[in-house]
């Protein structure tokens, strides 16, 4: 008979198919498999198919990359489809330097490439350089201006070409490399004084036989590898040319956050004569940021299909999702949608909003700059526009219930909780655009930190913030992407306090639904005590609950409650699970949430009855205001 067609890896499921197939056997019918020496032999086979079983399923496994697990494996994969992963990227920092006391008749001074500041954060001691010459005006003996610098080491690293050499390769010996600091330079001979720049690109459209370019790969323990042209695409290097890489290993995000600045470069007059009576000031414009680490794998697997499928063309608002973190690497999650998706329809526009790594919003210029490169990539009558990118926070009230016989200290649980709610407010379910907040996921996890709680009663709110004008006259809106429950008459919607031109006494707003209709008025009041109110104009503005949006009527604040001009505005979702759509970025903001722990007296026989158990209600408070 024949062996039996394994459909799974289980040791005991091989062995007994081999057994089988040797009892087929006339030879072996008697045979006690068990307890004969045969049972080695059989547990040899075994353990051999199971082996070599296991192993075809990884081998399978890291041939695709859906599945592939090895970084060397997936970056290969990425590889045959175009994709180069990000490498490390090193801080950045804008300095204004002001250097005086040198030769008052010198004309320009140039900062030489390599380390020319140190600075620390959390006590610990950074190097940051500069990748190239930078040359400035000198005047009197005098210099001053702006340099931006990257932390981390400044390397050089020469290669002599050899094409008698069939598999002659150009790899950076280094790890941790910013390739956006890479230079690459040839000169035709070891003894030329010249040398001529290439430019690295990351596709061959529009390149000719006689381009000077590059293209870089990852190859094995996060190396990177140089490229050079064949004649047909780019200008191919000949025997005895020299080629020069210049760039800078860094400590990628454990750079970020650096402020003071010490300068320690060197200095070259227009004669390239070493300056070395000096005094030097460095101040820092930007602290150092967007420092990062190396693409992670499952960031390779998510872009690189993306981007291919673009073929280096934005005309889908999926394909400026994949483009977008190419230009611009900093970038931790990107949203795109058509203009025809609005109401009303803007036809011919795309609209991008981008959370970067390190920060919160992206500034005026960085938009600029993205929006520049995008000209590379859109097709003609789609303009792309960045919108503002909005923090829509999800809040919970957990109430919850535990047995006193398992555990001694409710704080300590308590922590317990909140570390575990904390942890998934860091996952990638939340924390980007599209994200999704999974209210039974939520509950599930509060039950599971410990066998003493016997159940959680958790009720969630969504929350925008409002930067007020102040002092200025302005209407406002605010758009929840999430429908409000509207099932009380008023007080669906809340907010902090607030002062108004003309009125001392602090100020909230809150909703009263209009009956048999989607629209709720917001009113303006004071709150004199918990139950009484005194209502200052029932014409604030608009809530309409099924598409969340909020719209206030023109209004003069003069200031807020909270700190930074900032009024919160809470809503309750119809539904608890909160969905961030288009601009929205969603977050758990655990600090603004609540934990209330309750004894079960029924689970610890306290009160078996039921008689005295501290019923919770599964709706919200009734607080007037936020």
């Amino acid at each position: 008979m024949a062996l039996t067609q394994f459909t799974n890896l289980n040791f005991e499921d091989i062995k007994t198919s081999i057994k089988d197939y040797l009892r087929a056997n006339t030879n072996f019918t008697d045979h006690d498999f068990e307890g004969s020496n045969l049972s080695v032999i059989v547990n040899l086979l075994a353990y051999n198919s199971y082996i070599t079983a296991y192993n075809t399923n990884m081998v399978v496994n890291e041939t695709f990359i859906d599945s592939a697990t090895l970084r060397e494996n997936v970056v290969s994969l990425a590889r045959n489809i175009g994709y180069v992963p990000r490498s490390k990227r090193a801080a950045k920092a804008t300095v204004n330097f002001f250097v005086s006391g040198f030769s008052t008749t010198t004309d320009t001074i140039s900062f030489q490439p390599g380390v020319v500041a140190n600075g620390s954060v959390s006590d610990v001691n950074f190097i940051f350089s500069l990748p190239e010459k930078v040359t400035v005006a000198a005047d009197n003996g005098t210099s001053f201006g702006s340099l931006e610098i990257y932390q981390g080491q400044y390397l050089e690293n020469s290669w002599s070409v050899n094409n008698s050499q069939p598999n002659q390769r150009y790899i950076i010996p280094n790890d941790s490399v910013d390739t956006s600091t890479l230079r690459v330079k040839v000169k035709n001979t070891s003894t030329d004084t010249t040398s001529t720049e290439y430019q690295l690109v990351d596709n061959i459209l529009g390149i000719t036989s006689t381009s000077n370019i590059y293209l870089i790969q990852e190859t094995t323990d996060e190396k990177y590898e140089i490229l050079f042209g064949d004649n047909i695409f780019g200008k191919k290097l000949q025997s005895g040319n020299v080629i020069t890489a210049s760039y800078i290993k860094t400590n990628g995000k454990d750079g970020n956050g650096v402020t003071d600045f010490r300068f320690a470069g060197t200095i070259f007059d227009e004669n390239n004569a070493n300056i070395t009576s000096f005094t030097s000031d460095l101040t820092s414009q930007v602290p150092s940021e967007n420092g990062d680490e190396i693409e992670p794998v499952e960031s390779i697997k998510y872009y690189a299909p993306r981007l291919y499928s673009s073929q280096h063309r934005a005309v889908t608002a999926s394909d400026y999702e994949a483009i977008l973190p190419t230009l611009y690497p900093n970038i931790e999650s990107v949203s795109a949608y058509g203009g025809e998706d609005l109401v009303p329809p803007q036809y011919g526009r795309v609209f991008i909003a981008a959370k970067p790594r390190n920060g919160s919003f992206l500034s005026e210029f960085t938009k600029k700059q993205i929006l520049q490169s995008l000209k590379n990539y859109s097709v003609a009558g789609i303009v792309p526009q960045f919108e503002n990118l909005k923090y829509l926070y999800a809040e919970i009230d957990s109430y919850v219930y535990y047995n006193t016989n398992f555990v001694g200290d409710s704080n300590s649980l308590k922590t317990d909780v909140i570390s575990a709610i904390t942890f998934y407010s860091r996952s990638s379910e939340m924390n980007q655009f599209g994200g999704r907040f999974k209210y039974s996921k939520i509950c599930s996890l509060i039950d599971n930190v410990n066998t003493a709680i016997t159940s959680n009663i958790t009720t969630v709110r969504i929350r925008r913030d409002l930067v007020a004008s102040i002092g200025q006259p302005a209407q406002y809106e605010l758009c929840f992407g999430n429908q409000f429950y509207n099932g009380k008459t008023q007080y669906n919607v809340k907010s902090t306090g607030f002062t108004v031109f003309g009125i001392g006494e602090t100020c909230y707003f809150a909703d009263a639904v209009v009956n048999g209709s989607n629209i709720g008025n917001l009113f303006l009041f004071q709150e004199i005590s918990v139950e009484e109110i005194n209502i200052l104009s029932t014409k604030f503005g608009t809530v309409n609950y099924d598409t969340g949006e909020i719209l206030i009527d023109t209004v003069n604040i003069t200031s807020t409650s909270l700190a930074d001009n900032i009024i919160e505005v809470q809503a309750v979702p119809l539904s608890n699970d909160i969905l961030a759509r288009k601009e929205l970025y969603l977050q758990l903001d655990v600090a603004k949430s609540n934990f209330y722990m309750k004894q079960d007296s029924i689970s610890s026989g306290a009160n078996t009855s039921g008689t005295r158990f501290d019923i919770q209600s599964s709706y919200q408070n009734g607080k007037k205001i936020r």
